[in-house]
């Protein structure tokens, strides 16, 4: 039997996101935008319940179009507030809309969301070498900056350790376990800007 990363538990979505997607570089705005949506989300929830309510996600938030969803008014706000598939928080719905203006923002600055993210790892993923689930961090002092950095910017729901959650689930740290299957897979060489 592959040995494998614990946290996904019994979870099929879990294990697929794992197998899949968690650790792999992300040079897509899009998919950044993605994941910066999810992250905001998930604030004091388990990734589990945000994972579960994925595809509601991206139907609720316009497939995570980053300018149609800076333009969301408070008609639509309130709309979302009544969705019962994503989580119906006022303060997460409404930083969703800033954070896309914020972003497009970034965008017009630095060509892409991704040349500007990337800077915080010097542009290349940071493999860990972690033994136990016990030993991964929440933070990390990238983590620290890239959160500085994003709240000066006028993002919201970006403190350090939604900031790492990300950098993780975008491949910019390779927190697999070593012993984990993936740990390799990621790891190798990838073309990286």
């Amino acid at each position: 039997m592959k040995k494998t990363c614990i946290w996904p538990g019994n979870d099929d979505l879990m294990h697929q996101y794992h197998d899949e997607e968690w650790g792999v570089p992300v040079h897509d705005d899009k998919k950044h935008f993605e994941f910066i949506v999810l992250d905001t989300f998930q604030a004091g929830l388990s990734w589990k319940t945000i994972l579960h309510k994925r595809e509601n996600f991206r139907k609720a938030f316009a497939g995570f179009d980053v300018k149609k969803i800076s333009k969301f008014d408070e008609e639509k706000i309130q709309l979302l507030l009544q969705d019962a598939g994503i989580i119906r928080n006022q303060l997460k719905v409404k930083a969703t809309v800033s954070n896309a203006i914020a972003f497009m923002a970034i965008q017009k600055e630095y060509g892409t969301f991704n040349d500007y993210i990337w800077q915080f790892v010097n542009g290349k993923t940071i493999h860990h070498v972690h033994a136990e689930h016990k030993g991964i961090p929440a933070t990390s002092p990238e983590s620290d900056a890239m959160s500085k950095a994003l709240s000066k910017r006028g993002f919201k729901f970006v403190g350090s350790t939604i900031c790492y959650a990300y950098m993780q689930a975008a491949g910019m740290v390779n927190d697999h376990l070593v012993e984990c299957f993936r740990y390799k897979q990621v790891k190798r060489p990838s073309v990286q800007r």
